[in-house]
């Protein structure tokens, strides 16, 4: 299967900017020796919204390549509880590979992206504002090899709790709203 366009004009397949863990420090090793700042940063991106995108954004004006690592399944269970994640991993993957400003994406299955901060070894670690003024896990190696550490503001207002909380609060004023047929109507004409 090819991963590039077929036609022009259509962009490349973003699953093509998911990468596998085993390959996360060779690509990183040659694209410093390339000269690339990297910049990473991780999180569970539960569902994709316009804090998520102007956060992505932000950090990859902070150097050439961004990298995400992205929390597995498992580990978004343990860390934000039963239910979580809405959506798998390759599918919170591929959304974030569609976005034009990451570069590149990686699961891993610790609670924190140490080990993977420490392949990677970007020249540029960011979190979120809400990490201001506390320990940002990595951010040791990353000033061992004459990096920085960033805080970025959030986006006031949009978080994944935020939206489920507020569609869980749609469906309790709306219980007919369940998406899809109730079952308790049927037409005549349906097979």
């Amino acid at each position: 299967m090819s991963r590039g366009p077929e036609h022009p004009g259509i962009p490349e397949d973003p699953s093509a900017r998911v990468i596998p863990r085993r390959n996360v420090r060779a690509l990183c090793a040659r694209l410093r020796s390339e000269g690339k700042r990297i910049v990473f940063t991780n999180g569970c991106f539960d569902l994709l919204h316009a804090g998520h995108a102007q956060y992505l954004r932000r950090a990859a004006a902070l150097g050439d390549v961004l990298f995400v690592g992205l929390n597995s399944d498992a580990s978004v269970r343990r860390l934000k509880g039963e239910g979580r994640p809405v959506q798998r991993a390759a599918d919170r993957a591929y959304l974030l590979a569609s976005l034009s400003c990451v570069s590149y994406v990686t699961v891993f299955p610790e609670d924190t992206p140490a080990r993977l901060i420490g392949e990677v070894i970007p020249h540029v670690l960011v979190k979120g504002g809400d990490w201001k003024g506390k320990t940002i896990v990595g951010s040791d190696v990353v000033r061992a090899h004459g990096g920085a550490v960033k805080t970025i503001r959030f986006l006031p207002g949009r978080s994944t709790t935020s939206i489920l909380a507020r569609a869980a609060d749609v469906r309790r004023k709306d219980p007919g709203s369940s998406g899809g047929r109730t079952g308790t109507s049927r037409s005549p004409h349906a097979s």
